[in-house]
């Protein structure tokens, strides 16, 4: 069995070896979601999510039986432009409730690298559950200098096809493929 400094790190950050699963809770404040897309061949047009919530699960003995599940509003989105973030809450697009989520939950993790993996799990979007998968990398797993407790950080790519959940609006004008970056930082459970 392979063992990687991904795999060992994400359970040992400074507690020695721990043989059930970890939780790890996201830290909203230092977690977001970016989001691109070219518009009109004009110009690459930018959004965000932040402030969501989650869980990493890790499994030091069997790191491909993690988990990780993400969840926020969909109105939680920041475009930087009010009248874009309207038009994309209408009917054109996602026509979302105040309580409308979007969630991501882990099905598979596979590790690739000393650092890296390949996260595979349920998008549900705009009520549309499709499997994506994230290419994720571990950027950092210590002690956090300022809570002084275990701490993980994350980044992950992917791409998504806006009219698979339903979001094909001006199509292809606009284009279909979404390039989604996630940044986020974990802090264990207590």
């Amino acid at each position: 069995m392979k063992t990687t400094l991904f795999a060992a790190a994400l359970a040992l950050v400074g507690t020695g070896a721990i043989a059930d699963p970890v939780k790890y809770t996201l830290d909203s404040s230092h977690s977001q979601i970016l989001f691109s897309y070219n518009h009109i061949g004009f110009s690459t047009t930018y959004g965000m999510f932040s402030g969501f919530a989650g869980d990493i699960m890790f499994d030091e003995a069997n790191p491909a039986a993690s988990s990780v599940s993400v969840s926020m509003p969909a109105k939680s989105m920041i475009t930087g432009w009010e009248a874009r973030l309207g038009h994309f809450m209408s009917p054109d697009f996602f026509d979302a409730s105040d309580d409308e989520m979007v969630k991501f939950s882990s099905t598979s993790i596979e590790v690739t690298g000393d650092t890296t993996a390949m996260i595979t799990g349920d998008l549900e979007l705009n009520g549309v559950t499709k499997s994506v998968v994230l290419d994720a990398k571990l950027n950092k797993a210590d002690t956090h200098p300022m809570a002084n407790k275990a701490w993980l950080g994350f980044d992950a790519t992917t791409t998504l096809k806006r009219s698979d959940y339903g979001l094909g609006a001006f199509a292809p004008a606009v284009s279909d493929d979404v390039e989604v970056k996630i940044s986020l930082e974990a802090m264990i459970a207590e």
